[in-house]
């Protein structure tokens, strides 16, 4: 069955009609994105750069830093672009592929974080193993197995997408092209592609992310045996990421496990797992992360004082 498609072009509805908000949202969002930027890409060098490279939670860390970048950039910088324009229009292509590119970076995401719940588990439950479980071709693996995993969850999904009408309205009221939004203006029975889309993105990062709460359920149990030194040095490493889970996991789970419908404040609730999330996260890694901190000062005072010494 050929697929038929009457339009050509979306219209993003954004976060708001009112012009005063907008500017305010354009400087908010503008800054948020520089942050990402610099944050990310301070954190991936500081670690390319330094000894912690070779350790498997900052290999890890490296990549999840990279991965920021490219998930929010799949989305923010035309966020930013619309916020000064009155007319916001994406064009059918570039819509879904949004959507192929969002869902693609979004599951590495969570598979890398679930690749360093496991380094932490493996590290705290059986530190006399650590070396040989997490060796270096192991931490490849993973790595190459969550970007399978990132193909594997984004296109079927856009298979699915490409093969629905669109014959009118064009009018999705969020800021950028969402699965939920798409099946909104289809001109077909939707029912059964939302069942395989929560399936494919609600039920799977509910089941990760009941596996990460497992691991740490088991680790907090592991913890007993430790020192009272101990202990606080796992906590504060696991409390961050714990609170990287809880911030992406949480907006995720509520957009997408639930009836494949839209809500006025799922825009709001996007914003978290989009923009926020990914901005907050090199801060949760350095702020509460002695070794990342010295890593950043001997990794860049080397850089500016060995540069200032050759000129």
């Amino acid at each position: 069955m050929e697929c038929q498609r009457n339009i050509s072009e979306f219209l993003l509805m954004g976060l708001s009609s009112k012009h005063n908000i907008e500017v305010l949202c354009f400087i908010f969002f503008l800054f948020c994105y520089f942050a990402i930027l610099c944050w990310n890409l301070l954190i991936f060098f500081s670690i390319r750069y330094s000894s912690l490279f070779n350790q498997p939670m900052y290999y890890f860390l490296s990549h999840l830093s990279s991965m920021d970048i490219c998930y929010t950039s799949c989305v923010t910088p035309k966020l930013i672009g619309d916020l000064l324009v009155r007319r916001k229009t994406i064009s059918y292509t570039n819509c879904i592929l949004q959507v192929f590119v969002m869902h693609f970076f979004g599951m590495i995401e969570i598979l890398f974080l679930t690749a360093m719940a496991f380094d932490r588990c493996v590290a705290i439950c059986r530190p006399l193993h650590y070396m040989v479980i997490m060796s270096s071709p192991r931490c490849h693996v993973l790595i190459w197995t969550s970007w399978i995993g990132g193909v594997a969850h984004s296109l079927p999904q856009v298979m699915m997408l490409i093969c629905l009408p669109f014959c009118g309205p064009n009018e999705i009221d969020n800021y950028y092209c969402d699965v939920f939004s798409l099946l909104k203006v289809a001109c077909t029975d939707t029912y059964i592609t939302g069942i395989l889309m929560v399936a494919n993105s609600g039920v799977v990062a509910f089941v990760i992310f009941v596996l990460l709460f497992g691991s740490y359920v088991v680790i907090l149990f592991t913890l007993r045996n430790y020192s009272a030194e101990g202990r606080r040095k796992a906590l504060s490493t696991c409390g961050s990421h714990i609170s990287v889970v809880i911030l992406f996991f949480g907006p995720s789970i509520y957009s997408y496990l639930r009836p494949p419908t839209t809500y006025p404040e799922d825009k709001i609730f996007a914003l978290f797992y989009t923009i926020i999330a990914p901005m907050f996260n090199p801060l949760i890694y350095t702020l509460r992360n002695t070794e990342m901190k010295t890593a950043i000062k001997k990794v860049w005072c080397q850089r500016i004082f060995l540069g200032e010494n050759h000129n």
